[in-house]
């Protein structure tokens, strides 16, 4: 995303220093619904990588949700449909995407480049769902990768650790059309991607793969560019904005949010034999964003925290209780307990989020 190469590009490590996102200030947003989520069933057998989603383990995995706007319902549905598949085995996850595309182009080839400057297809992924310790890869229709991990959100004074590689990464692109070449209308193109367990496990603090029931944190984007034409090549027009349309909405234009990525539900039974369950801590997980929000907004105005939930105007909602903040100079912890499990929950000022 953009947000992002601003950060790392300036040496910021602040995504709110590369771009001010439309609307409200971050403490008046409503409540956020709970993300989208799929069922990941168990490929047997595994998928070939070729990039076209034709076998059987592929006919047999369901779609997900078109692609939304990354504001959501704030913004137009995407002009073109993208959706995607997933599956899993003992030593992949895979990840198939299918993208509507008109005028397939693509100009960067070398590894690791800016991939989100072509229109590309992004994948970010979260096992543990603590906001921290997240891995992104984005491609392009030439099949140039950019793979790299982050310890923590730019918008916390994260630093990308471009230098990562997923090795063991399978991949795979196929055209169904021409590539660059403005002469003609294509179809779209799709991607098959597959990745290691091994590598996810590095920083997955839990099982990898995955047991039965486990659900991580997942989300996809596609950048769109709009184009121009000139001596029979595609170009961008001067001052372009791009499009971000993902798969779980963000509301606001930042991907590297993960309170709001999707929630991946893994299974090894048949399709349709499983239905996806609601995280029943996301109560206590999305009013705890709120106030941590809450709290950037007050520090951003008084140049510290607050040191009561009376000061940012957040009291809890039906379903939480024993919300206590803490404030220690720089640092603070807020924690809230689920009234229907008892469970305590707690963030802290660099979005980390965890339970007792």
């Amino acid at each position: 995303m953009r947000s992002a190469w601003v950060a790392i590009a300036a040496g910021i490590g602040s995504v709110a220093a590369g771009f001010a996102p439309a609307g409200p200030a971050e403490s008046q947003a409503p409540v956020t619904p709970h993300p989208r989520g799929y069922v990941a069933h168990r490929a047997d057998p595994p998928p070939r990588i070729d990039g076209r989603l034709d076998d059987d383990a592929w006919r047999r995995a369901p779609w997900t949700d078109a692609f939304v706007d990354i504001e959501g319902d704030r913004k137009p549905r995407p002009r073109v449909d993208t959706r995607v598949k997933m599956l899993w085995d003992a030593d992949y996850f895979y990840v198939g995407a299918d993208l509507v595309e008109l005028h397939v182009r693509g100009t960067l080839t070398a590894h690791d480049s800016v991939i989100f400057h072509d229109p590309d297809f992004e994948v970010f992924i979260d096992p543990n769902g603590d906001n921290h310790e997240y891995y992104e890869f984005e491609i392009n229709a030439l099949g140039t990768f950019w793979d790299l991990f982050l310890p923590k959100p730019y918008k916390d004074d994260g630093k990308a650790m471009n230098g990562w590689e997923i090795a063991g990464l399978k991949l795979a692109v196929h055209v169904d059309g021409t590539v660059n070449d403005p002469r003609d209308t294509d179809r779209g193109w799709s991607v098959e991607l597959a990745f290691p367990w091994r590598v996810l496990a590095e920083q997955a603090r839990r099982p990898a793969p995955p047991r039965e029931g486990d659900q991580w944190r997942v989300n996809f984007s596609r950048v769109q560019w709009p184009f121009e034409t000139s001596s029979g090549r595609y170009g961008k027009p001067k001052d372009a904005r791009e499009d971000n349309w993902v798969w779980s909405p963000q509301h606001v234009i930042d991907m590297h949010r993960p309170e709001l990525w999707g929630y991946v539900q893994f299974t090894s039974r048949p399709p349709g034999a499983v239905a996806f369950a609601p995280d029943p801590s996301w109560p206590a997980r999305e009013w705890l964003h709120r106030a941590y929000y809450a709290q950037r907004d007050y520090r951003r105005t008084h140049g510290r925290w607050a040191a009561s939930l009376e000061d940012v105007k957040i009291s809890t909602t039906s379903g939480l209780a024993e919300a206590v903040l803490s404030v220690t100079g720089s640092l603070f912890e807020l924690g809230v307990t689920l009234t229907a499990t008892g469970q305590r929950w707690r963030i802290r000022q660099d979005s980390l989020i965890w339970t007792d």
